[in-house]
């Protein structure tokens, strides 16, 4: 797959600064047009790829039809869907059709999500991450597919924050796709997967200067992170300690998981991440109010230095 460098991460069903609807004082959730702007929008800034999560408003599958269809590059990637969200038959049956009606613009980002998800909100079983993955690849692998197959496969990464679910990426699938991470992992993750694997890196972003409001938009942005155990495991990997993870986080764990500052700072992050070894970073661009900063995605397009 010809993926660039550069994407753009974003919870499209919040709100997106880029509309007239916040600076006429309403902001609120995008709507399926605007969403459609949107993605014309980054792709016409010459990003390569829109990366969006699983949650509980649009199926993350439904709305990257809908923005495959309104736009005519741009790659379209789940950051990702939840094996729990559907059975691998289903998940086949809508990654192959979304890949054969874009002409091969489809990736699809797989994760395990976590226990508080999958239990307290969706109702499943939460089994071993790395077991609960490799059976619902074989499954998909196995599932029947009765129409038109896409001329290529369809590209799979897999949500990874330790060794062992970046190593199935590696083995089982195009690569790994990783969150709130620092260029130190993204030099590990690299080392795992190998030269020839995707290695889609999100990245956190904040144009602001002033330290303690860039950190206050960050700690906002991390809150709901730092009370999932599996990235505080991940995180614990990478030298960090409980003491990090207090009182919203400290000023030494903020800085390295969310980069802030002028457009130099925010472009050395990015580079510090593709020197590491990913192959492509989606930037996700935080604004004091929580929406889509459009303002970092205009600044940073790809040929605008």
């Amino acid at each position: 797959m010809k993926l660039g460098k550069i994407g753009v991460w974003s919870h499209i069903d919040g709100p997106l600064s880029y509309f007239e609807s916040e600076r006429s004082g309403e902001l609120g959730p995008a709507n399926a047009q605007q969403l459609a702007r949107f993605a014309q929008c980054v792709e016409e800034l010459g990003y390569s790829a829109i990366w969006m999560p699983d949650g509980f408003g649009r199926d993350p599958l439904v709305s990257s039809g809908w923005l495959l269809a309104n736009t005519k590059r741009l790659h379209v990637a789940t950051g990702i869907v939840s094996i729990y969200s559907r059975d691998p038959i289903a998940m086949r049956g809508a990654a192959d059709a979304l890949n054969e009606q874009s002409d091969g613009r489809f990736i699809l980002g797989l994760g395990v999500s976590h226990r508080e998800a999958v239990e307290g909100m969706r109702g499943h079983d939460y089994q071993k991450p790395l077991s609960a993955m490799r059976s619902y690849l074989d499954a998909i692998a196995q599932a029947p597919y009765m129409a038109l197959a896409p001329a290529t496969p369809t590209p799979i990464v897999l949500a990874g924050l330790r060794e062992k679910m970046i190593g199935l990426g590696g083995e089982r699938a195009e690569g790994s796709h990783t969150y709130n991470v620092t260029p130190e992992h993204t030099a590990h993750s690299r080392s795992i997967l190998g030269p020839d694997k995707m290695l889609c890196v999100e990245q956190p972003l904040v144009l602001e200067t002033d330290p303690d409001k860039a950190r206050t938009i960050a700690r906002n942005e991390l809150e709901l992170y730092l009370g999932l155990e599996n990235y505080r495991n991940s995180w614990k990997a990478l030298g960090f300690t409980d003491d990090d993870f207090a009182n919203g986080g400290s000023d030494r764990f903020i800085d390295r998981i969310v980069a802030w500052g002028d457009e130099g700072a925010l472009r050395k992050r990015i580079d510090e991440h593709l020197d590491a070894g990913a192959s492509h970073v989606c930037i996700k661009c935080l604004s004091p109010n929580g929406s889509t900063d459009m303002r970092v995605i205009e600044l940073l397009a790809p040929g605008a230095a």
